[in-house]
């Protein structure tokens, strides 16, 4: 019998490497890197490869790999929502000004309403058999109302944006509009995977009171890793590794999906100890850059837009014009509704609606628990895609010269926030 690790020591440096050099062409054309990670995962599964060279794809990623990739992916996936958890201020959510609220809170609940009115037409075309009405018409509309912080946060800091009045108040509305988001998409799985109501809020309930304990236990984790940074990083670093898996396992037993978890562990971590600082930091460096391709992979493998027949486009029309009008259109004009010029309400508007790789997350959560099939996943990770490469040039022509858009003169690249250096 061959070895069961010769494939993994082929299938992940070639992985690495390609989405490595994709993200890196991306970036001359002015595009964050996530965009050709996603790209190059979709390519190296049936949509491209698999269609050209199947021997080749097949060599390259055989299905005895298939099993192990996707686990290594999922843990770089869990190392990102909880570095996505990290970096949200629940403070400054809690001070945000009326404009902040009425853009965030707008810029979700449009979609979501859109969202929902599609979904109506697309269930009896793409819902899985046995998946009632409201779950798949919640998720969709849910998933049309991401907006990606993280690739948000590396467009604006590229720009040298991330501390001007632009970059603060789009950071601060999509904190706002991820942190409710995220919530609802709890509900919406509890509901999708418990089947009825009265399951669905005991698993809600569950999920809360978990949340619950891990702020309660911040002031042990805040001694336990103070402990740990006098021994080393190493060690906290095994614990904070340690406590997101956790996390990830005790929410899977709820009845949500492990990144939640991950993400909770996230967000109620201890902030502003230098020690979490460096260990972020590390896990952002090593982790993310190795383990978080092989998710890319994996989600081009369930990407095939060669079976996709030609009378879909047409409902990825749809779904492109809802996901813009809803999203784009609702954070612009509450901006411009709150006292914004038109430039600025839609600068807003624009970096609103990129979605990257927090939303392929979403997508690949509704496929794992069934709320959706492989044919629209397909499609709204074209969706995805495009919403995402259209930001950064579509921030450049707003911008101009106006100086609320552009980078300060005594702008310093290397005094950027390291935490905005992250894929996603």
């Amino acid at each position: 019998m061959s070895d069961p690790l010769l494939p993994v020591l082929l299938a992940v440096p070639v992985v690495v490497l390609v989405c490595q050099c994709s993200g890196r062409a991306v970036r001359v054309l002015g595009q964050p890197p996530v965009i050709g990670e996603i790209l190059a995962g979709i390519l190296l599964g049936p949509s491209l490869l698999g269609w050209l060279a199947p021997a080749v794809q097949h060599r390259l990623l055989p299905p005895s790999v298939l099993p192990i990739t996707s686990t290594l992916g999922n843990l770089g996936l869990l190392a990102f929502l909880f570095l996505i958890g990290l970096e949200l201020d629940l403070c400054s959510l809690r001070t945000t000004r009326r404009a902040v609220a009425a853009v965030s809170l707008t810029g979700l609940l449009l979609p979501v309403t859109l969202g929902a009115a599609l979904a109506a037409v697309l269930y009896p075309h793409f819902a899985p058999d046995g998946v009632g009405r409201l779950p798949f018409t919640l998720f969709v509309a849910v998933a049309l109302s991401i907006t990606a912080f993280p690739v948000l946060a590396r467009i604006l800091a590229d720009r040298g944006l991330e501390t001007t009045s632009l970059g603060t108040f789009a950071l601060a509305c999509a904190a706002t509009n991820d942190a409710l988001a995220w919530c609802l998409l709890t509900a919406v799985v509890a509901l999708a995977t418990s089947g009825t109501a009265l399951s669905a809020l005991t698993t809600l309930a569950l999920t809360a009171a978990f949340a619950a304990g891990l702020t309660l236990m911040r002031p042990l984790l805040r001694a336990l890793v103070e402990r740990a940074g006098c021994i080393g990083d190493e060690l906290v670093l095994a614990l904070l590794f340690a406590g997101l898996c956790l996390s990830a396992y005790a929410t899977d037993q709820i009845g949500v999906h492990p990144a939640l978890g991950a993400f909770l562990f996230g967000v109620t971590a201890p902030r502003d100890l230098l020690a979490i600082e460096r260990t972020a930091a590390r896990i952002r460096a090593v982790v993310l850059p190795l383990l978080l391709p092989l998710f890319f992979v994996d989600t081009g493998l369930h990407t095939d837009l060669s079976t996709l027949p030609a009378g879909q486009w047409g409902w990825e029309a749809a779904i492109l014009a809802v996901a813009v009008i809803g999203k784009w259109g609702g954070a612009t004009g509450a901006a411009r509704l709150t006292g914004s010029d038109w430039r600025w309400a839609a600068a807003v508007g624009t970096l609103m609606n990129c979605r990257g790789l927090t939303e392929l997350v979403v997508l690949s959560i509704g496929l794992q628990t069934g709320v959706i099939r492989e044919p629209l996943f397909t499609l709204m990770v074209v969706m995805t895609v495009i919403t995402t490469a259209a930001t950064a040039p579509i921030l450049r022509r707003l911008a101009g010269d106006d100086p609320r858009m552009t980078p300060p003169k005594t702008h310093d690249a290397s005094a950027r926030n390291p935490a905005h250096e992250m894929t996603g």
